[in-house]
């Protein structure tokens, strides 16, 4: 029986499901089903803000007893661990039972546990009558950090969305190279930076290009920030992000919104665009094909939604 390596679990509320999707799709090339993916790609959890945790599957049978073998077959020693049931939607098993099987995997583990501080996490889990065990890894949420960066502003795109952005723009070269064409105080930035991908930004505003510099500087983080037009940028890139400017803070009209993209697919083949209004239309004059598109809307104002197109030539 052929098993994937890798049990993905998600986390995310229905105004982000059409995201959650889309960056499932460009990471593992297949969306996530019923927030559960399985997969022979490793990747870090707290690369994304909807990925919960990873089972990194080390055992897995139709027969729970002949699991509880298998666990013991592997001759585990380890001080310090733990054990988690993750409750996986169509499971039957009850609390009870539930508890009982920890004890069952926790004894056939050789080593002394610890609940609250374990060094290492193990899981099991039951899915379409198959028993499952593992070592558990989870999105450390440290990226949550950047909520308190010294500079922010109303309009600021959320760090859920913006970690999206990444992935989805990233593909599946975690080599690129990525330009955030209107990077505003550096909120996708920092996300890319995280993640340890490469990314420059640019910011034609110079009070809001140097509120950039001083998030990214704050975390530690370097990279270059051109207080410039985008049309005045001479690299070239993997991809490019673009949150177009809307509101009062940061209007743009049609021409400054078509210059912006114009430009921008000069320095790459690829784009992620964000915006608040449907830009089909100069999307293909451009001459970029359309790839892919999903809605995301804002927690608690139903009427404001941002939409995200994928793009290449």
């Amino acid at each position: 029986m052929q098993i994937n390596k890798h049990i993905y679990f998600f986390s995310y509320d229905h105004t982000e499901s059409e995201l959650c999707k889309l960056e499932s799709k460009y990471i593992f090339g297949k969306e996530e089903n019923n927030k559960l993916l399985f997969s022979d790609l490793k990747v870090e959890p707290s690369n994304s803000a909807f990925i919960k945790k990873r089972l990194d599957v080390i055992s897995f049978s139709k027969d729970y007893s002949n699991l509880i073998s298998e666990i013991k077959k592997e001759n585990i020693h380890i001080n310090g661990f733990k054990v988690e049931y993750l409750v996986v939607d169509g499971d039957p098993t009850e609390y009870g039972d539930r508890l009982g099987k920890l004890k069952d995997v926790g004894y056939s583990i050789e080593g002394d546990p610890d609940y609250y501080n374990p060094k290492v996490t193990y899981a099991i889990c039951y899915y379409e009558g198959i028993w499952f065990f593992g070592s558990l890894i989870k999105n450390n949420y440290e990226w949550k950090k950047h909520k308190k960066k010294p500079c922010s502003y109303s309009n600021s795109i959320n760090i859920k969305v913006a970690k999206a952005l990444v992935n989805i723009a990233i593909k599946d070269n975690k080599n690129s190279i990525l330009l955030d064409a209107c990077c505003g105080v550096g909120t996708i930035m920092l996300e890319a930076c995280f993640a340890g991908y490469k990314i420059e930004g640019c910011e034609i505003n110079w009070k809001i290009c140097r509120d950039a510099r001083e998030n990214l500087s704050y975390f530690n983080y370097s990279t270059n920030v051109y207080r410039s037009d985008i049309k005045d940028i001479n690299e070239s890139y993997d991809a490019a992000i673009i949150d177009l400017p809307y509101n009062l803070y940061s209007c743009a009209s049609d021409e400054d919104i078509l210059h912006i993209v114009r430009y921008t697919a000069m320095l790459t083949d690829r784009l992620v665009i964000v915006s608040t209004s449907d830009i089909t239309n100069l999307i293909h004059n451009v001459g970029l094909n359309l790839l892919d598109y999903c809605v995301v809307s804002k927690s608690g104002k139903r009427n404001f939604t941002r939409k995200i197109w994928v793009c290449e030539k």
